[in-house]
């Protein structure tokens, strides 16, 4: 947790954006694993965490735009509890450690919600991810769960947006922390990439490491020689010399902040010619976009740069064709890079993707595009200092998509399909950083974690050592 008035300040700077009605922040209930008794870890929900701070399940948050009040509904622990769990605060000495006077037993919030509704006022609250929060705002809303969702309040999704996608210099310090976990858990993931090696062992190392470092894991761990599908969760491939490891990893500090990192790696400790080649393509795209970033430029202005680089590079290698920008306009490079650019990142890794992509990633001076691979662009909107977001572009030889558009015959005045065929066994390449935009331009988050052939090589090739971070314990 942040000083109390960290979250004090969110909820002033909340209530000067909106002035009607109420909002309710609900924190995450325990879930069920396999059966009731055994739960799944608990996780906080970002935006309860953001404005209350309370890694506790079972609360709900409350502010009162017009009367000014701010109240923490829950309950205190019982006897029954501490048995299991020990002593715990009670609920007003936790409303306290966030700067809340007003609390009362979670069996009032329904009763205030009934009089807010009854006198007409507005009841904001964010749209629920989960399935029983959708039940339970149903139950004390008075609505069928299944149209939860759709009535969340578009102000207070907006509002929040604009808090939470500048980030303050504390929520910095948190990223940086988690990327400087995953910079050890990707320098180890170099030096396990060894042949004969199952990949599940280096994903439940660096899990590991995650997890002794305060974690969990940001998202489930990307980890595969099959770099060609882009969210490959499947960890059961033995490494073999000539392929190529994909880790897209990162974890979580305890007050929820995450990193997202990808690295590319050759199994056995150097790239071959044709492994470099495409390589080199990528981490071009990937460090002049990022040296490009700088507010008031469009995001989806360096995902489009980064298209006109890996279509020249894939040009110069014979496997692209014809003029680059025109190559770019008609969407031949999403062959290769059906993906965006990057996307927001903070509490979550995908910073708020859950208020609606359009919302967090666009406004109303930049619409998202529909064209196949750009659409994907989770991020196009113009940046702003305090923006912090992922560059993350990517080469991939997807054999289903090779043949679709070979038999639809698209792009074939771009795309030398005879050389790609000879590319289908390759894999897929990513490099992915997190980045900072400033005042002036931007700044790479966290300890460098080693990206250049050179670099990926050297730590390949060292031995592979339980190391303790400073700072970090």
């Amino acid at each position: 947790m942040f000083e109390k008035e960290v979250y004090a300040n969110r909820r002033n700077k909340l209530k000067k954006l909106i002035n009607k009605g109420i909002a309710l922040f609900a924190a995450n209930q325990d879930a069920a694993f396999n059966y009731p008794a055994n739960i799944y870890h608990f996780r906080q929900d970002s935006y309860f965490s953001y404005f209350f701070g309370l890694n506790h399940p079972g609360f709900i948050g409350l502010i009162d735009f017009e009367s000014g009040d701010e109240i923490l509904f829950g309950n205190d622990f019982d006897i029954d509890d501490i048995i299991w769990m020990g002593p715990q605060p009670a609920l007003s000495e936790q409303a306290a450690k966030v700067g809340i006077s007003e609390t009362y037993p979670y069996s009032k919030i329904a009763d205030y919600i009934s009089k807010a509704k009854g006198s007409g006022r507005a009841i904001h609250y964010l749209p629920p991810y989960r399935g029983e929060m959708m039940m339970e705002l149903g139950r004390l809303l008075g609505m069928p769960p299944h149209e939860v969702k759709a009535n969340a309040s578009i102000d207070l999704i907006k509002a929040v947006v604009q808090l939470k996608e500048i980030k303050e210099s504390i929520e910095i310090i948190e990223i940086e922390k988690a990327v400087d976990t995953a910079w050890l858990m990707h320098t180890t993931a170099m030096k396990m990439a060894k042949p004969g090696m199952n990949e599940r062992e280096i994903a439940g190392t660096i899990e590991g490491i995650a997890l002794a470092h305060g974690g969990p894991v940001s998202f489930p761990i990307i980890l595969s020689i099959n770099g060609q599908t882009l969210h490959n969760h499947y960890h059961g491939n033995e490494l073999k010399e000539g392929r190529m490891l994909v880790v897209d990893t990162g974890t979580e500090t305890t007050t929820l902040y995450s990193s997202d990192i990808t690295r590319t790696m050759p199994v056995g400790g150097k790239f071959n010619q044709r492994q470099k080649e495409i390589y080199e393509i990528v981490l071009k795209a990937e460090m002049d976009t990022i040296a490009a970033t700088k507010p008031g430029i469009e995001y989806r202005e360096m995902h489009l740069m980064a298209a006109r680089i890996l279509t020249e590079g894939l040009k110069n290698l014979g496997l692209m064709k014809g003029n680059v920008d025109e190559a770019v306009a008609a969407g031949a490079h999403t062959l290769f890079f059906p993906h965006g650019l990057g996307h927001m990142m903070g509490m979550d890794v995908h910073d708020m993707e859950g208020l609606g992509e359009n919302h967090v990633g666009y406004d109303e001076h930049t619409h998202r595009a529909t064209q196949f691979g750009t659409a994907y662009l989770r991020l196009g909107k113009k940046l702003k200092p305090g923006f912090v977001l992922t560059n993350e572009p990517g080469i991939y030889f997807i054999p289903a998509l090779i043949d679709k558009f070979r038999s639809e015959d698209k792009f074939m005045e771009f795309i030398n399909y005879d050389k790609v065929e000879t590319y289908k066994d390759f894999g897929g390449i990513r490099i992915e950083d997190d980045v900072l935009v400033t005042e002036t331009g931007n700044r790479i988050l966290g300890k460098p974690i080693p990206k250049t052939v050179a670099d990926v090589e050297a730590t390949c090739g060292e031995k592979r050592e339980w190391l303790k971070m400073d700072g970090v314990f």
